[in-house]
C-alpha cells in the first residue's frame, strides 16, 4: 500500500520583513498565494526511511535526513512512537531552490500522506504544529489557498479570495540560499531602524475582491532588493516581463523565481513566450491561484 499527496507552490504576493530577533529569525507580514505548480510525494512502506526525487532539478534535491519530507515524517513517528519507515518518493514539479516553497511543500506533503498510511487520527491542529516545527512556510503547503503568515510566517490566517489570479513565473538558472538572502537584507539594512512588518490593507482588499490591477499595483517583497544584489541579472528579468504585458511583477520570496501577475489565460501565454524569447530565464510556467493545500490523490 502506498499513499500519494499533491501539494501545490507558493507566491508571496506581500513580504515585509522586519529587522533579526535574537533567534536570529525575522518577524514577518507574509501573504501567501497558493498556485497550481504541484509536487507530488508517494510513502510507501519499507524497511528503513529512504527518499528519492524525480522531476526538473531532481540533483539539486537532498535525499538524507536533511530532507523536510524526511524529518516531517520522522516528527509524525516520534510523536506516536512509530518507526519511520517508510519510501519517501517525490515528483518534482514546484522549481527547486526558487522561491516557491518546494521543499516545505514537500514536508506538508509527506506528513500528511504518512498520516494518512499509518492512521494516526492526527487532529488538523497536531500536523499544523508539526508543519511549524520544520520551518516557517511548511504550515501553508498543509493549508493552501491564501493566508496571512506571521511570527516567523508560521502563524496563519486564512484569507478571503474573491476570484482566480493569473501568474507566469520565470525559473532561473541555478538556486539563491534562503539564509543568504536574509543575510544580505540585514546587510543592507545595517545601522537603519527597520519598521515592524504589518500586512497592506489595499493588498488583502484587492485579494478578497479578485481584482487583479489593484492587487497587481501593491505587491511588494522586503526580499527583492536582497535578491537583485546577489542575483542583479534577475532586474532584466523583471522588465522583460513587465514590457510584455504584465501588469505587476516580483521577486518570488526569496527567489530567484520571478512572479508575474498578468489580467488573463491568453496574456499569460505571451507573457511567458516573450520571458524565454528573452533569454532572460530558463523557463517560463504559466499557473493560477488561489488553489488548495496538500490532499491525498
Amino acid at each position: 500500500m502506498s499513499v500519494t499527496v499533491r501539494v501545490p507552490a507558493k507566491v508571496n504576493v506581500q513580504l515585509a520583513v522586519g529587522g533579526a530577533r535574537p533567534d536570529g529569525f525575522h518577524d514577518l507580514a507574509n501573504v501567501f498565494l497558493a498556485v497550481g505548480l504541484y509536487d507530488e510525494v508517494t510513502v510507501t512502506p519499507a524497511d528503513s526511511l529512504r527518499v528519492t526525487c524525480e522531476g526538473p532539478d531532481a540533483s539539486q534535491v537532498p535525499l538524507d535526513r536533511t530532507n523536510l519530507a524526511a524529518r516531517a515524517v520522522e516528527k509524525l513517528a516520534a510523536r506516536y512512537g512509530r518507526r519511520a519507515d517508510v519510501h519517501i518518493h517525490i515528483a518534482k514539479d514546484i522549481p527547486v531552490a526558487g522561491g516557491m516553497a518546494g521543499g516545505s511543500a514537500d514536508g506538508a506533503g509527506a506528513l500528511l500522506a504518512c498520516d494518512a498510511l499509518w492512521g494516526t487520527g492526527a487532529s488538523r491542529d497536531e500536523l499544523l504544529d508539526i508543519c511549524a516545527e520544520l520551518g516557517s512556510d511548511v504550515p501553508f503547503g498543509l493549508v493552501g489557498g491564501a493566508a496571512l503568515g506571521t511570527g516567523r510566517g508560521e502563524k496563519l490566517r486564512v484569507l478571503e479570495v474573491g476570484g482566480t489570479f493569473h501568474w507566469v513565473f520565470a525559473v532561473a538558472d541555478g538556486g539563491l540560499s534562503t539564509p543568504a538572502v536574509y543575510g544580505e537584507f540585514d546587510r543592507l539594512h545595517a545601522g537603519v531602524d527597520v519598521p515592524e512588518p504589518v500586512a497592506s490593507g489595499v493588498l488583502l482588499g484587492a485579494l478578497a475582491a479578485g481584482d487583479s490591477a489593484g492587487l497587481a499595483g501593491a505587491l511588494s517583497n522586503d526580499l527583492q532588493a536582497a535578491a537583485l544584489s546577489l542575483r542583479p541579472s534577475l532586474a532584466s528579468t523583471l522588465a522583460a516581463g513587465g514590457s510584455a504585458g504584465a501588469l505587476g511583477a516580483l521577486v518570488s520570496g526569496s527567489g530567484p523565481t520571478t512572479a508575474f501577475l498578468v489580467p488573463d489565460e491568453a496574456v499569460a501565454g505571451e507573457v511567458a513566450d516573450a520571458l524565454v524569447a528573452s533569454g532572460t530565464c530558463r523557463a517560463a510556467r504559466v499557473a493560477v491561484g488561489p488553489v488548495p493545500g496538500a490532499v491525498v490523490v
